[in-house]
């Protein structure tokens, strides 16, 4: 019993309670009721990673699924508007992060490689129309949050594309507060709002299906010796909103 009021304590303390859901937006469905992960598929074998936790879905980078580790959604969309908040709960160690440049490139040394820094990490992200390959990247890189690393890290595409895809400035809050996603895409073509911002505008997604599912995305999670990957997606997700267009 004491230990259970030390974690409500320490959950009020550091912002883990939150209030009720916001109110549906006009015009939009709510994908996430506040209460389970009704209209979500949960990956089979997960026992209990994805969850509910006081009106948000909560993940702790630890599924137990054999195969495919993200929450999808049941319904496939194809042009929309999504809006999402999203937190970072923790990083867990450091990432050797690449210096990107604002055409998506990377800073290289004398032998070709990445240039690269350690800093505090973790990662998750979301997935439009099904596209596994094309995650819209939440983590804590300098570069900022609302990139499609599968494009910009992509050196076969050409170089208007990549930049295309790669945020225009960091927007987003620190590790543990809250940040809230407009993503719009229509047609080929991807728009990303970051608090306020416009981090990505009319990007273009090649060879994005018309239409799929959309998946909050797992990461990184503990090595076979125990140790944290520190790009772990440790994460967490509220106020989900989707607007047909």
């Amino acid at each position: 019993m004491k230990k259970a009021s030390l974690l409500v304590l320490l959950a009020t303390a550091t912002g883990i309670v939150d209030a009720s859901p916001d109110p549906t937006p006009e015009g939009f469905r709510s994908l996430f009721n506040g209460k389970d992960l009704a209209g979500w598929t949960v990956p089979e074998g997960d026992n209990g990673h994805w969850t509910v936790i006081d009106g948000v879905i909560d993940y702790d980078a630890q599924s137990e699924a054999k195969g495919d580790k993200n929450l999808w959604t049941e319904k496939e969309y194809g042009d929309f508007e999504l809006r999402i908040d999203w937190r970072l709960k923790e990083t867990t160690g450091f990432y050797d992060v690449p210096y990107v440049l604002p055409d998506g490139s990377t800073v290289k040394g004398p032998d070709g490689k990445n240039l690269t820094h350690p800093m505090p990490n973790a990662d998750s992200g979301i997935y439009l129309r099904g596209m596994s390959k094309y995650p819209l990247n939440i983590w804590c890189w300098p570069i900022g949050s609302g990139e499609v690393y599968g494009i910009r890290n992509n050196e076969t595409l050409p170089q208007e594309i990549r930049a295309g895809v790669t945020p225009n400035r960091r927007a987003d809050n620190h590790v543990g507060e809250w940040n809230t996603f407009v993503i719009t895409m229509k047609g080929d073509r991807l728009t990303v709002v970051l608090n306020g911002h416009q981090v990505i505008e009319n990007a273009i997604l090649p060879d994005v299906p018309e239409k799929g599912r959309i998946a909050l995305q797992h990461h990184g999670g503990k090595k076979p010796d125990g140790a944290w990957s520190p790009a772990s997606s440790l994460v967490q997700f509220r106020n989900v909103f989707i607007k047909p267009l």
